[in-house]
């Protein structure tokens, strides 16, 4: 029973970022918009800290955080590029590394030959997460810092779609294999040698 409780929890914080996304459309206050984007992150951190640190990660919230976590982002900025904040060059400069895993994992989930792999968050992945948060608070609240940020983000983005299709690349390689060989069984004689080498 405390597993259960401690599962919703964890699917309750992810999906909480599906509202503050809904808020961060309705509100105009560009702090208060800033102060929803570390609410989204800070519940982002908690629940993917409690799920590893209490052996709760499960493939359903391997599923929710990400879609919860490109939501809220993708809300955001489509609102500051609604709001003339951002360029639409920049915006699918920040939104490249989601559309190109987004189309990864359709294709992984039509082949048949892909759809047993468990796609999971890479490191390149998680930087590029937390330097699109640094942007939307960066394009909220102090706008010099916005252009070079948005181009380290392209820049890891790009990287970060390379080693997410190597990886998957990778376990389709290795699902692929023939397994092993059980190697030969030799028999033995009643010395515990083997019978070819007693008859020599």
């Amino acid at each position: 029973m405390h597993r259960r409780a401690s599962l919703v929890l964890l699917n309750a914080l992810s999906l909480s970022r599906l509202p503050l996304a809904a808020v961060f459309i309705v509100v105009a206050d560009l702090r208060l918009r800033a102060l929803l984007v570390v609410v989204a992150a800070a519940t982002d951190f908690l629940d993917g800290w409690i799920a590893r640190h209490r052996g709760l990660a499960t493939r359903w919230g391997a599923l929710v955080d990400p879609v919860a976590d490109r939501a809220f982002m993708v809300t955001a900025f489509i609102v500051c590029l609604l709001d003339g904040l951002i360029g639409p060059v920049e915006l699918l400069l920040l939104l490249l590394r989601d559309v190109g895993t987004a189309i990864g994992f359709i294709v992984a989930r039509l082949r048949p030959d892909m759809r047993a792999i468990e796609l999971k968050a890479r490191m390149l992945g998680k930087v590029v997460t937390a330097l699109q948060l640094a942007v939307l608070l960066c394009v909220l609240l102090y706008a010099p810092l916005v252009r070079p940020l948005v181009a380290l983000v392209a820049l890891l983005s790009l990287a970060s779609v390379v080693d997410y299709t190597r990886a998957v690349w990778s376990k389709r390689q290795r699902q692929q294999l023939p397994p092993p060989r059980p190697a030969p069984r030799i028999p033995h004689g009643p010395t515990g040698a083997p019978m070819n080498s007693a008859r020599k």
